[in-house]
């Protein structure tokens, strides 16, 4: 199982990393949380999480957001884009329960294009509407 290892290498730790993501990745974001994205093909996926005291003002809730977010990210890792991930909490994610946390992710991750929307669970992310079926279609919005 070293696949689901969550080594030293698999995270974004420097400074100078961080301010990289956040001034040239893409964002994609929730009431909950947030994902700043930047690829590179070059190395395999990375995880920084930013969870302040506005968050959860008890160093235990923070960490266990962090937790949360950590085994989510290292059981996917392997079907992940190459590249960062920033997951900045917002205040709403103290409320939220381990599952819905974990759903939350799921969902930034289908809308970063970041992951195959085919494996991601059914359920919707607080805040957000359910997907439509994959067997009920939508028309095209172009022009017709």
């Amino acid at each position: 199982m070293n696949s689901n290892r969550f080594p030293r290498t698999a995270r974004v730790r420097a400074r100078s990393d961080f301010d990289r993501i956040f001034k040239h990745g893409r964002r994609v974001a929730l009431p909950v949380l947030a994902l700043h994205f930047q690829a590179d093909p070059q190395i395999p996926a990375r995880l920084g999480l930013a969870v302040s005291r506005k968050v959860d003002p008890n160093a235990v809730g923070r960490n266990r957001i962090k937790r949360i977010l950590r085994d989510a990210f290292r059981h996917l890792r392997g079907e992940l884009a190459a590249g960062d991930y920033v997951v900045v909490a917002r205040p709403g994610a103290a409320k939220l329960s381990g599952e819905e946390l974990r759903a939350a992710f799921h969902s930034l991750l289908k809308r970063a294009g970041a992951r195959n929307a085919l494996a991601l669970p059914e359920t919707a992310a607080p805040g957000t509407m359910p997907a439509a079926s994959p067997s009920h279609p939508t028309p095209d919005s172009g022009p017709g």
